[in-house]
């Protein structure tokens, strides 16, 4: 009897995966509680010996034979150890599943509710909001997936494990899974931007000159990035090569548009870039994806302007301050040079950068940014009067045809998703876009690519023909978006 006791404490401690000794003193309080309310005293104790699992009682000093206690006294027992067991079980649940916060595991779906899924990750059921949810994605009760454990609650009655699919640390855990090079940290995820079902940049550099790391990632003819891109029903993934410098950084971030130019102001955190007339469309992407994801990975506000929209707010900038005695080339230039290219950069710096940076008296730089504000109202007062035109001609049924676009079209990536309504990713060579990992790796089509194609294979992959490389980058990344 006294052995099938200590196998019966084994078998619940194990099971629920709490401490043994633990569990031993809670057996004991719990027929304490009942020998005191059987015999109405608080004299009263219990002693279960680990080792043997003898039981014995005394209450005022005097043993008991437990056998005598009756039925009302076990039932208060039972329900003690109850109700300590599941405490203990909930304490072993909540510090298990903190430990593995951030890590992927696999679960199967028990039940589905209003869009949000309940999932059993092992021990206990996790909950997977629709806001967690890869957009477009479905599931049944009992179909398996990986989830991320988000986040763990300890609530009164139970621990609320919060699980996602859409978090962008789901991506880091899964190219620790599937790329071996960055579970060992030769290969380091420095920046990851995502929109989740969508697309997803990532940002990688290897630590050893022999490992190229978007080969790495990509792997021979695409093996690694197709298994991470099933795994997300479809997303698209660019994996871009990492670069501390900014102007670098930014022009692998908005590939495959060629960039001509780039200037930063480091004050405004803000990044003017300079594309072709028949690239615009594709370094904003289709509904401004490109870009915004490019800002979001390099941590620059980055507007995006042809040349002759560069050039006009160059003109226009300088027509307005040659209007500032003690204005002349040299400081336009250097206004130039820290990243000034319209009056509404100059507008929002304010006076005092351009006091510290240009080394200019500070009478002048007030007289600078007072005409630069003074300018910006003006285009916005042209804006608007263009708009009333229009919206009067457009009531008497007639059409204005400017001849000249009075503003530049310039894209802001914090209003991409606005902007970039009505423009779509469109190559102007005509070339096909890569669908995916799996028809960029097979069709080897040398196009212009996401990143730069790896000359050397990895550490771990063997060489592949030049072909199948840049074949293989297609698959990080997508080339064009039609319409």
């Amino acid at each position: 009897m006294n052995q099938d006791l200590l196998r019966i404490i084994d078998s619940i401690c194990r099971d629920k995966n709490i401490e043994r000794e633990g569990f031993m003193n809670d057996l004991e309080g719990a027929m304490s509680m009942a020998v005191r309310k059987a015999f109405e005293t608080e004299d009263a104790e219990v002693h279960l010996d680990p080792l043997t699992g003898h039981i014995s009682a005394t209450v005022q000093s005097k043993p008991v034979d437990m056998q005598t206690l009756g039925r009302i006294a076990a039932q208060t027992a039972k329900q003690v150890i109850i109700q300590r067991t599941r405490e203990r079980e909930r304490a072993s649940i909540f510090e298990d599943f903190t430990e593995r916060r951030g890590t992927i595991v696999t679960g199967q779906v028990t039940r589905v509710e209003g869009g949000n899924l309940l999932v059993n990750i092992g021990r206990t059921e996790g909950f997977l909001p629709r806001s967690e949810q890869i957009p477009g994605e479905t599931h049944e009760v009992g179909d398996r997936l990986r989830v991320l454990i988000l986040e763990v609650r300890e609530q009164p009655n139970q621990v609320k494990i919060i699980l996602s699919r859409s978090h962008p640390e789901f991506i880091t855990r899964l190219f620790e899974l599937e790329v071996p090079e960055v579970a060992e940290r030769i290969i380091e995820i420095r920046a990851l931007a995502r929109e989740a079902g969508y697309r997803t940049k990532v940002a990688v550099s290897s630590i050893d000159s022999k490992v190229d790391a978007v080969g790495a990632c990509v792997g021979v003819r695409g093996s690694r990035i197709k298994n991470i891109v099933e795994e997300l029903g479809g997303e698209k993934i660019d994996i871009v090569r990492w670069n501390e410098s900014s102007q670098i950084l930014i022009q692998n971030a908005l590939k495959p548009a060629e960039v001509q130019e780039i200037a930063l102001c480091l004050e405004l955190g803000k990044a003017t870039v300079v594309v072709a007339e028949d690239q615009l469309s594709l370094a904003i992407g289709k509904r401004g994806q490109n870009v915004r994801l490019a800002a979001r990975l390099t941590g620059w506000d980055i507007d995006i302007l042809t040349p002759a929209e560069y050039n006009k707010n160059l003109e226009l900038m300088e027509q307005s301050l040659r209007r500032v005695e003690g204005v002349d080339d040299v400081l336009l230039d250097k206004l130039v040079a820290i990243g000034c290219v319209s009056v509404a950069d100059i507008d929002e710096l304010g006076p005092d950068p351009l006091v510290t940076d240009l080394e200019i008296p500070k009478e002048l730089a007030d007289r600078i940014v007072e005409e630069a504000g003074e300018e910006v109202i003006r285009q916005e007062e042209e804006k608007e009067a263009a708009k009333r035109a229009a919206a009067e001609a457009a009531a008497r049924g007639e059409t204005l045809t400017p001849a000249v676009e009075e503003t530049p079209s310039a894209f802001v990536a914090t209003e991409a998703a606005d902007a970039a309504a009505t423009g779509t990713v469109e190559a102007a060579n005509g070339t096909q876009a890569a669908s995916g990992a799996t028809e960029a790796a097979e069709q080897q089509e040398p196009v212009v690519k996401a990143t730069e194609a790896p000359q050397t294979p990895s550490a771990t992959d063997e060489a592949v023909p030049e072909a199948d490389t840049i074949a293989d980058e297609a698959s990080a990344g997508e080339e064009a978006e039609k319409p």
